[in-house]
């Protein structure tokens, strides 16, 4: 509704704005990544990342992403690069590691599940970007930031 009224632009600050944590763990950002870029933006690209942050189960290729933004794979490359400071890849992994980093959090659904729930058709090429990009295994990130008491099996 802000959006629809006051424009893009305002719509991201104030989302931007309302990203709270009632008690932010130790080692986790303050603030949304994927707004952040949203916000810095122009708006064919904002779209694209935030169709992206819907999608993380889908076709996310460069090729398929410059085809949502109706632009050539060579010129979207370069413009999102020129616009996020990332390659479409890395924006794309550090989307998917982003949201299962927060779907981790829940103890109700296993590892294997998160992993395909945000893109990755193999939980150990998963667990590789996983603790490559934060320092950390899954399992270990989970035990670590998890505020739900874990479930017996």
């Amino acid at each position: 509704m802000i959006e629809e009224d006051h424009g893009g632009r305002v719509a991201l600050a104030v989302a931007r704005e309302l990203v709270v944590f009632f008690k932010r763990p130790g080692g986790q950002n303050q603030f949304s990544e994927l707004l952040r870029f949203q916000f810095d933006a122009g708006d064919q690209l904002a779209d694209v990342a935030a169709w992206i942050q819907t999608h993380l189960s889908g076709d996310l290729s460069v090729e398929a992403l410059a085809g949502r933004a109706c632009l050539s794979v060579r010129h979207f490359a370069r413009a999102f690069k020129r616009e996020f400071g990332t390659t479409p890849a890395a924006f794309v992994e550090g989307a998917r590691l982003a949201e299962a980093s927060r779907r981790l959090l829940s103890r109700r659904v296993n590892i294997e599940n998160v992993a395909r729930s945000v893109g990755y058709a193999s939980e150990d090429v998963f667990y590789r970007a996983f603790e490559r990009r934060l320092g950390v295994t899954p399992r270990n990130y989970r035990s670590r930031f998890s505020l739900t008491p874990q479930v017996p099996r």
